[in-house]
């Protein structure tokens, strides 16, 4: 049996999309930490009684003194927290939180949701900004040793020269 070419890159184009769709069922529930910091929360909402729970994910450089700040900030949320999981790959770490608030019954419950998920946000942002490091500094780390050009332009001083300045 031969195949002409198009039929052949059809096939081939086919069992593609399959290994992917496997591929990506089979990952799905995998915590892989990404190359950019970020910060994602999601509410749910489940079953008939409106319970809120709030999926919450940090990604960012892998440091130690950053579990502890995690803990502060999600335990000042005053959330129970039903689920944790960190994984770390290539000096990278991915934090996700399953966290669960109250009931949602009316419509102002539903804004107070909204406000909360939006307070998750800014607790892990804070968490992830303290340890983003400026770019000033990961300078003068790369090259611990080189001193900054320095202009005489670059400041300005309160103090005025009338007579007694040596450029005068």
């Amino acid at each position: 049996m031969q195949m002409d070419k198009a039929s052949l890159l059809a096939e081939v184009v086919s069992q593609l999309k399959e290994l992917k769709g496997t591929a990506t069922e089979a990952c799905k529930g995998i915590v892989i930490p990404m190359d950019v910091d970020d910060v994602s929360v999601e509410p749910h909402y489940e079953g008939p009684d409106g319970l809120l729970s709030i999926k919450a994910s940090l990604c960012c450089e892998d440091r130690p003194e950053i579990l502890s700040d995690l803990k502060q900030a999600i335990n000042s949320l005053k959330l129970k927290t039903v689920k944790a999981e960190i994984s770390t790959f290539e000096g990278r770490m991915k934090n996700v939180f399953v966290m669960t608030g109250g009931k949602v019954e009316n419509l102002d419950s539903t804004e107070v949701h909204r406000k909360l998920v939006h307070s998750v946000h800014q607790s892990l942002k804070s968490v992830l900004d303290k340890f983003s490091t400026p770019p000033d500094f990961s300078l003068r780390m790369m090259f611990p040793n080189k001193r900054r050009r320095m202009s005489l332009f670059e400041y300005s001083s309160s103090s005025s020269c009338d007579q007694d300045c040596w450029w005068n």
